[in-house]
C-alpha cells in the first residue's frame, strides 16, 4: 500500500501561529519540505491579508519556491477572487475548501453553506489545474455539534468525479469507527485529522482502511483551528510517517530529513512544536 501524504504546515500550521513569518521564511519551509521527499506540499492559501496576515504575500512565496520534479505544490482558496490569484501563479492543483455546516461557512468564509456550495462549483468550472475540495467540519462543528454523516455524504456527491474529495476532521473530535464509515460511505480520496483529542493517528489509519489514499498532515504538529478553542493542532507529519511506514506503508519520505526540518522549525518558532518523533527521534528495530 501507498498514501499520498500532503504536508498542509506551511498553510493550515502556520495560519494558526501568533507570529507573522516572512515570505522567504515560508518558501524555505516549503523547500525543505519538498527536499524531504513529500509528495504534495500545501504552499500557501490565497486569501485577504486583513484576514489571515500569517498568509500575507502568498506570490512572494510561491515566487521563493525550488520547485521540484515529483512534487506537487497546492494552494487553498475559498472565492473566484482567491482562485485568479492562485491560477496566476502556476501552481500545481487547487485546494477549495468549505465547511459542512451553515454556522462554520459564515465565520470562516463569511457566506452560507449554499454560497459557498455555489462559489466551490464556479471554481471547479473554472479550473485548469487539477482540484481537491476539502469539507471542513466534517465530523463536528464547533458552532452546531456532531454533523449529520448524512449531510456530509450528501456534499461530498456533489463533488465525486470532479475533484478529489478531502473530508476534515477540523476540531479533532472524530474516531476511528466514524472516520472508516464516513470515508467508505463518501469514497472520499482523503482525510485530513488533527490530533486535539489524541486520536488523529488512529483515524488516519482508519481512513486508508476505508479506502483513502490522501492524507493530510502538518509538519511538527503545527496548527490548530482558530475556531476550537485549545486545538492542539494537525497530526504531525513525522509522527504519521513513522506509523506509517512501520505498518508497511510506503510513504516515500525521508524520515530523518523531516526530522530535520521540525528541529529547523523549533528554531524559528523558538518554542517547542507538538510533535513527538522529531523529539525522540528515529528508530528502528535495526538500528
Amino acid at each position: 500500500m501507498r498514501v499520498i501524504l500532503c504536508d498542509v504546515g506551511p498553510r493550515d500550521g502556520l495560519q494558526n501561529e501568533p507570529d507573522q513569518l516572512g515570505p522567504d521564511v515560508r518558501a524555505e519551509l516549503v523547500n525543505r519540505l519538498a527536499g524531504a521527499g513529500l509528495p504534495r506540499v500545501e504552499t500557501v492559501s490565497f486569501v485577504r491579508d486583513d484576514r489571515v496576515p500569517q498568509m500575507a504575500g502568498a506570490e512572494e512565496v510561491v515566487a521563493g519556491l525550488q520547485r521540484r520534479d515529483g512534487v506537487e505544490y497546492s494552494g487553498l482558496v475559498l472565492n473566484e477572487r482567491g482562485y485568479e490569484r492562485f491560477h496566476a501563479t502556476g501552481l500545481d492543483r487547487v485546494n477549495v475548501t468549505f465547511a459542512a455546516t451553515e454556522s462554520f461557512n459564515r465565520a470562516n468564509g463569511n457566506a452560507s453553506l449554499e454560497e459557498a456550495i455555489a462559489r466551490v462549483d464556479a471554481i471547479l468550472a473554472a479550473a485548469a489545474e487539477p482540484a481537491t475540495v476539502t469539507i471542513s467540519v466534517s465530523f463536528g462543528c464547533p458552532f452546531e455539534g456532531r454533523v449529520d454523516p448524512g449531510v456530509v455524504a450528501g456534499l461530498a456527491a456533489r463533488f465525486t468525479g470532479r475533484a478529489e474529495v478531502i473530508l476534515a476532521d477540523t476540531i479533532g473530535v472524530a474516531t476511528p469507527s466514524a472516520v472508516r464509515a464516513l470515508v467508505e460511505r463518501t469514497g472520499a480520496e482523503g482525510f485530513h485529522g488533527h490530533n486535539t483529542r489524541n486520536t488523529g493517528y488512529a483515524n488516519s489509519l482508519a481512513a486508508l482502511e476505508a479506502g483513502a489514499s490522501v492524507l493530510d498532515a502538518s509538519v511538527g504538529g503545527l496548527g490548530g483551528c482558530p475556531y476550537a478553542p485549545r486545538a492542539t493542532g494537525n497530526v504531525a507529519t513525522e509522527d504519521l510517517v513513522y506509523l506509517l511506514e512501520g505498518e508497511g506503508v510506503e510513504t516515500g519520505v525521508d524520515l530523518d530529513a523531516l526530522i530535520g526540518v521540525s528541529v529547523w522549525l523549533e528554531g524559528v518558532l523558538g518554542r517547542t512544536l507538538e510533535g513527538y518523533v522529531y523529539r525522540a527521534g528515529a528508530w528502528s528495530s535495526s538500528s
